[in-house]
Formats: C-alpha cells, sequence, structure tokens
C-alpha cells in the first residue's frame, strides 16, 4: 500500500475554480493535478453549450485579475460573452500558462476517502484509476449538476430531446419544426429567442414567472477595449467594494430618498442600461426593504404589460404579489419578452396544470391536453451548489459521507471549509456569497493555497476547520437571509435555497451579506494564521511535500 502522498493538491473540476486553483499550486511550489469529466477544460461554460448561453456578469470582470498581462492580450468581443467565447478565454489560460500537462480531461471522479490513520486522501475515477494526495480542492462549480427530466415516458418519444446543461457539440436543426422549452430559468431564456426565429412553432411551457432584465448586449470596439484595459487597476478596486463583486458604484440611496417621480426617472435610465445596475445602482435597499422591492417589481411588470401585445399573455409573464423581485435568480434577457409577440411562440402554464409526462408524439398535461412536438428542450435547471458534490462518495473522519453530513442543507466555514474533513476544501463551494463567481474563486484560491502551503512550511500532516467556526458562519448566514426578501424564494423552488429538486431539505446555501465583508473574512484567515483551524501531524504520515518526491 503507497504511504505517500502522490500529489500535495489534487482538483476535481477544470472551470474557472480549478484553473485558477492549478495555478495557485503551481506558484507556490505544490505538486497539482486536475482531473475534468469533460473532454475539454471550461467547466459549466463547456457543458452548457445551448444557442444563446452567455453571462450575466460584463465580460471585463468575468475573467481572471491575477495577471496583468493575461488582462492586456485578451480581447473580449462583447459586453456579455457567449459561451464559446469564455470557453475561448478559459482555454487561452491554460494553454498561456502551460498546463494541459496537469489536466487529465474525461475523467470523472467517483470517490475521495480520507484515510486518518495517514492522513492521505485516496481519490478513485471511474474508469477504476486511485490517487494519493495530500490535499483535495473541490472545484466542481455550483451549477454542474443538471436535473435530468423527470418524465419515464420520454423512452418512449419519438423525436429528439436535448437538455441544456448536456448540450451536443453538434448544431441542432430547428428549422421548420415544432419545439418545447420547458423551464424558465436563465437557460431557458436565453435559448427561446434564438429558437424562435427558425422553429415552426415553439411552445414554452411555464410553471413559475420570472422577472427578466433586459441584457443590452453590444459589442465591443477596439476604443472601449483599450479603455477598460486602461482602466483594470480601477474597475478591481470597484469590484473588491461592490456587493456582487462587480465594477459598479452603489446608489447610495435608499427608496425613501426620492419621490415616485425621481424614482421611475432612475429605474427607467437603470431599465435602458441593462444588466444588473438595474437594481444595484438604483437603490441601495431593494433585497432588504419589501416597498423597496415592492416599487421595482411592480416596474418590471409595467415593463412586461408595455412589451406584450396581448395582454392575457403579458398577465401570464408577470410574477405573482407573493413572488418579489430576487427571490428567484433575475436572469438577463436579450429580447426575450419580445418573441412572445410573435405568432408561431406559445406560452402554456402549467402552475395549475402540470406536466404529466412525455409521449411518443410530445406532451401531455395533468387535464389530458397532448401537444404535439418534433423537439423537446428541457431548461430543467440543476441540483445547484450541493449537487456536483454530493453525487460523489466524499468521506471523512469516520467514514461519514459529505451526502449524509449535508443531508439537512450545507453547513461549511466561508465556503472552503467543512469539519469532519480534514485536507479538503471547496472554491465556489456552498454557501458562497451572491455574487459574480470569478471574483470570488480569487480571494479563495490564494486562501487555500497558503491553508495548503502551511502544511508543508509547519511540518504539518492534517488542517481542519473548527467546528465552532462553522456554526458561528452558519448562524451569520441565517441571520443575512433573515434579513432580506430571499426566504419567499423557498415556495418558488429558488435554487439557491434546494427547493428546486424534489425531496432536498431548504437550506441556506449562499450568502447573502456581501461579496466584500466574505473576501475580507476569507483573506483575515490567512492573514491571521489561520486561528479557526487546527494543524496537526500523525507520527505514521510521509511528511515531505509530494513536490520533493515526484
Amino acid at each position: 500500500m503507497m504511504h505517500e502522498p502522490e500529489l500535495d493538491v489534487l482538483i476535481i473540476g477544470a472551470g474557472f475554480g480549478g484553473i485558477r486553483m492549478l495555478h495557485e499550486a503551481r506558484r507556490r511550489g505544490l505538486s497539482a493535478r486536475v482531473l475534468e469529466a469533460g473532454n475539454d477544460v471550461g467547466g459549466a461554460w463547456h457543458w452548457n453549450r445551448y444557442p444563446g448561453a452567455r453571462t450575466d456578469s460584463e465580460s471585463w470582470v468575468y475573467c481572471f485579475g491575477f495577471d496583468k498581462d493575461l488582462q492586456d492580450d485578451w480581447d473580449w468581443p462583447e459586453r456579455y460573452p457567449s459561451q464559446p467565447q469564455v470557453q475561448a478565454y478559459l482555454k487561452h489560460v491554460v494553454e498561456r500558462f502551460d498546463m494541459h500537462r496537469e489536466i487529465e480531461l474525461n475523467t470523472r471522479v467517483e470517490a475521495a476517502v480520507f484515510d486518518e490513520d495517514r492522513d492521505l486522501w485516496t481519490v478513485t475515477t471511474e474508469s477504476g484509476q486511485r490517487i494519493v494526495c495530500r490535499t483535495v480542492v473541490s472545484a466542481t462549480g455550483p451549477l454542474s449538476a443538471p436535473q435530468e427530466p423527470p418524465y419515464p415516458g420520454l423512452a418512449d418519444f419519438q423525436g429528439e430531446w436535448y437538455l441544456t446543461a448536456r448540450w451536443p457539440h453538434e448544431p441542432v436543426d430547428f428549422a421548420g419544426k415544432r419545439v418545447a422549452v420547458i423551464g424558465t430559468g436563465a437557460s431557458g431564456i436565453q435559448v427561446a429567442p434564438l429558437v424562435a426565429t427558425v422553429a415552426e412553432r415553439l411552445t414554452i411551457f411555464q410553471r413559475t414567472a420570472n422577472y427578466v432584465l433586459p441584457a443590452r448586449n453590444y459589442v465591443l470596439d477596439d476604443l472601449q477595449r483599450q479603455s477598460i484595459k486602461s482602466r483594470y487597476d480601477e474597475i478591481w478596486e470597484q469590484v473588491s467594494r461592490q456587493a456582487m463583486g462587480m465594477a459598479m458604484n452603489p446608489a447610495n440611496r435608499v427608496i425613501g430618498d426620492v419621490t415616485p417621480e425621481q424614482r421611475q426617472r432612475l429605474l427607467e435610465a437603470a431599465w435602458e442600461e441593462g444588466g444588473f445596475r438595474f437594481f444595484l445602482e438604483t437603490f441601495d435597499d431593494v433585497f432588504v426593504d419589501p416597498e423597496s422591492n415592492a416599487a421595482v417589481s411592480d416596474f418590471i411588470r409595467n415593463k412586461i404589460r408595455t412589451i406584450v401585445k396581448d395582454p392575457a399573455t403579458a398577465e401570464l409573464l408577470c410574477p405573482k404579489s407573493d413572488h418579489p423581485f430576487g427571490a428567484k435568480r433575475p436572469p438577463l434577457g436579450n429580447f426575450y419578452y419580445e418573441i412572445f409577440n410573435r405568432d408561431n411562440v406559445d406560452l402554456v402554464d402549467v402552475s395549475s396544470n402540470a406536466i404529466d409526462d412525455v409521449t411518443e408524439s410530445g406532451i401531455r398535461l395533468a387535464d389530458g391536453t397532448e401537444l404535439e412536438f418534433d423537439i423537446i428542450i428541457f431548461a430543467t435547471g440543476f441540483d445547484a451548489l450541493t449537487g456536483a458534490l454530493t453525487r460523489i462518495d466524499i468521506r471523512g473522519r469516520g467514514g461519514r459521507s459529505l451526502a449524509e453530513k449535508w443531508q439537512d442543507g450545507p453547513r461549511t466555514h466561508l465556503a472552503m471549509a467543512v469539519d469532519e474533513f480534514p485536507n479538503f476544501f471547496m472554491i465556489a463551494g456552498p454557501q458562497i456569497p451572491f455574487a459574480n463567481a470569478p471574483a470570488m474563486i480569487e480571494p479563495a484560491a490564494e486562501t487555500i493555497g497558503e491553508a495548503i502551503s502551511q502544511l508543508r512550511d509547519k511540518n504539518q500532516t492534517r488542517v481542519e476547520v473548527a467546528s465552532e467556526a462553522v456554526e458561528e458562519y452558519n448562524n451569520l448566514l441565517h441571520a443575512f437571509y433573515n434579513a432580506t426578501i430571499f426566504p419567499a424564494g423557498a415556495k418558488l423552488r429558488a435554487w439557491w435555497l434546494g427547493t428546486n429538486v424534489e425531496g432536498k431539505t431548504l437550506g441556506v446555501a449562499m450568502n447573502f451579506g456581501g461579496f466584500p465583508n466574505w473576501a475580507a473574512s476569507v483573506k483575515a484567515e490567512a492573514a491571521e494564521g489561520f486561528k479557526h483551524y487546527r494543524y496537526s501531524a500523525t507520527s505514521h504520515a510521509q511528511l515531505t511535500s509530494a513536490a520533493d518526491v515526484t
């Protein structure tokens, strides 16, 4: 039996988090390897290849900030980059830093078991490969475990069907076809407008109406890119201070500071500018004050009624009064509401007449109505935040599984570590802030890298977060959650609460206290010598770094 670690760090996932963690490990002289289930790097941006897939964060902050030369040599084509553009960027990063030799593609992790006698992890892949390592860093991402269509009759469907989260590499021909889209989260809202342009008929099945903000995407000119690159220091400073890790400024006002006329002008201007600026640069109390939220919600409903010509369809698209804006993640749309003015687009409300099953020829509703389709697109979302981890058999001290540990909801310390799971870390794991993902990855990778380096520098073999620190962080998250409008998302099946997954326990799986506070705590953990962690060494363990013996 091998007792010495083959690696200092084994990283699961080759998206933003895994690539950044690999760079951090190499920078610190730690031996590392990345295992990626896909046949290319990119993580969520490899799998979600459906037409219309693009970011909701502006391109100049949906990227890495650790290397100025990298920022200078990459040109973003658009305000909101598309899936091919994001994946091209990540492939460029891998090539620029010569990371291919440390990334194993087509390698899905099946299990990870901690050996308490040796303070080592044994990671097993689906092919049976076994890797012994000192530490494991999960970079599986918050949205990488898709929900499969829950319809037994799908096996008999005679047409084509696709899952947005596992889109094929080959183009799908929608021309002249009768197409159904099931789901009105971000994926469904992005794919529908493009399919509508070529399909003979597009039918969108909506269970819960969503608030869709206009993206106002545009192509970046060379002069605009030049301006962005010259201001990157200023941009990242904005990101560090902004509640969602965006290059935006706080509104510095609440709804009570303005008259109704002023409020209308501010919201109109922000709606025209597009994106998350609509709620981040208008009023700072949108998610904590019901009156402010109601005003913003009413504004969007009126916009829907203005855009959609048929009054009955417009009302179906308007979220109800018990659905505050933001209780479900508000996606950005590119002419989503406008497609309902097309003659070939239908909206089917399944809130009270649910989809019963898929049949040979299409979809059957609970009341017996059958609709025929050539293609069905399932935009049915994810087992978010925890799903990618609980689907792996991860076992810590005493053989306890992570799935068992989290059966009543995730419990972490700063979304980076879990008590009873030594030498195990997460990047963009459960209980991260509701914020721009790449911005959150940077401080997490640096602090995790320092925690692992301390094992070598202290001649120790084990590091584990204290259970008291996990308890304290979770109490803080519950306080943030209960001070906001987000609890309303539970009955709306919000993915960040887990209630979109049948049988999954409601859990506070995100930090609603803002990116700056969280990032400061993450950085302080390293600066203050990891006071919430316990370092130790076993007499049986190999004390040298794997980098020293390979």
